[in-house]
């Protein structure tokens, strides 16, 4: 029986929504720690990236719901990503027909 989405489907389907929020977390996030730690900025300085990192500037149930939906969204990417490379890298070696095995 023939599944409604595949894998790639749903890949496809989901990235254009989790894009512009998961490029945000990763560019707020990595600045936030170079800023910090690298280059000395104190936490109060480099606040308004966690902010923006965090989505608390959707206020309390917005942050909630942003964090969640970032998690599972890098999660069912990854997943789903996973699933369509394994279906391109053969782990055993086809034999074709006619050829031997040794």
């Amino acid at each position: 029986m023939k599944t409604l989405f595949n894998s790639r489907q749903f890949h496809k389907a989901l990235a254009p929504w989790l894009f512009l929020p998961l490029l945000i977390s990763s560019i707020t996030g990595l600045l936030y720690r170079v800023s910090k730690d690298l280059l000395g900025y104190s936490r109060e300085q480099v606040h308004w990236l966690m902010s923006l990192h965090e989505g608390e500037w959707l206020g309390d149930n917005g942050e909630l719901i942003y964090v969640i939906l970032n998690s599972i969204g890098v999660l069912w990417m990854l997943v789903t990503g996973f699933q369509m490379f394994s279906k391109t890298i053969s782990f055993t070696k086809k034999v074709t027909k006619g050829e031997s095995k040794g």
